[in-house]
């Protein structure tokens, strides 16, 4: 399903190509040019230091290389990079064991920090600024702290909901980069250079219809680049072409500017069903019957970057762009059509 195509969430599958795929290096990292070369400054600041580099929080949508950073910057440091997850750490037993196997220099990574319990974050402030933990034993009348210290670490935080974060364990990050969507150019880039790992001969069109269709997001664009091959490989010689590109992304419901079902519908609701707004969230979820908290994270915030709809105090408002991309005159009032 082109919903499930279009998710900038890793699917199951997908382990041993994104590994495959990801650059190792800062100097192979195409896009984020900004977070990238205030990166290399603090990596090249810290190795001549021969200091750990500060902690680091990445934040923005998924898909967008905060997993690929936080393994280069292991890579720069040429330390090591151990991974897990805000909900992986239930309880404090669980962040000692990882924090207690840390060497020197280490990068920890941890994805969805906003998901930490809070009795594990409380844990991080002194691991993150003093690298020790205050352990509390036993409880009640009998209860006493140990400290038990730790070798000096970077944390590297990732997060797509940065304002979820609170503001004692945000401020004890050193480094902040905000990643956004990619250009696509960039993406043109990043499936070229994917294509050549993979081996499959792709021309500079087709390269530039599979980023277009990719929603600014790398991670999308090489999901995308490898239903092509597969079909060059049965429809044609196995080259991507413009012409290949298309009619293989078309037959997978992904429109040209990158829209699947669950968008269209997004948009049509608006449309359609409340003459193009304003409307709010919790009313289009209703009428398409989907979650609220699923359009806001997954269908929203890419139709806001490519300019379809505008969020206004009153609610969400589709464009004449969204009216044009759909096939209906108007745009610029309200236009009372039905969805059936």
């Amino acid at each position: 399903m082109s919903e499930n195509l279009l998710s900038r969430t890793a699917l199951a599958d997908e382990a041993p190509f994104e590994r495959a795929l990801r650059p190792q290096r800062l100097d192979e990292y195409i896009g984020q040019r900004e977070a990238v070369e205030s990166l290399r400054v603090s990596v090249e600041a810290a190795r001549q230091r021969g200091e750990c580099l500060d902690h680091v929080l990445l934040y923005g949508p998924p898909g967008l290389g905060k997993t690929t950073l936080s393994i280069i910057l292991a890579n720069e440091m040429g330390s090591g990079l151990k991974s897990t997850s805000g909900p992986a750490l239930e309880r404090g037993d669980d962040l000692m064991g990882v924090l207690t196997s840390l060497e020197s220099r280490d990068v920890l990574f941890v994805d969805e920090i906003h998901r930490l319990p809070r009795v594990v974050e409380e844990l991080f402030y002194p691991a993150m600024e003093d690298f020790e933990v205050n352990f509390v034993i036993e409880r009640g009348m009998h209860a006493r702290t140990m400290k038990i210290p730790l070798k000096p670490f970077t944390l590297v935080g990732a997060t797509t909901r940065p304002g979820m974060l609170s503001a004692p364990l945000r401020e004890r990050f050193g480094i902040f980069h905000h990643l956004d969507f990619y250009a696509d150019e960039e993406l043109a880039r990043i499936v070229v250079r994917s294509a050549g790992i993979l081996g499959v001969p792709i021309e500079p069109p087709g390269a530039a219809e599979i980023a277009r269709r990719a929603r600014g997001t790398p991670r999308i664009a090489n999901r995308l680049l490898r239903r092509v091959r597969d079909f060059a490989q049965v429809k044609g010689d196995g080259r991507i072409t413009l012409d290949i590109a298309d009619a293989s992304l078309t037959m997978e419901g992904v429109d040209t500017r990158g829209l699947d079902r669950l968008d269209r519908r997004f948009l049509q609701a608006i449309v359609e069903h409340y003459g193009g707004g304003p409307v709010g969230l919790e009313a289009i979820a209703a009428t398409i019957n989907d979650d609220a908290e699923t359009l806001a994270e997954l269908v929203e915030p890419y139709l806001l970057k490519i300019g379809l709809v505008v969020r206004t105090p009153s609610g969400r408002r589709a464009t004449p762009a969204a009216y044009r991309h759909l096939g209906h005159r108007g745009g610029d009032g309200p236009l009372q059509l039905s969805l059936e």
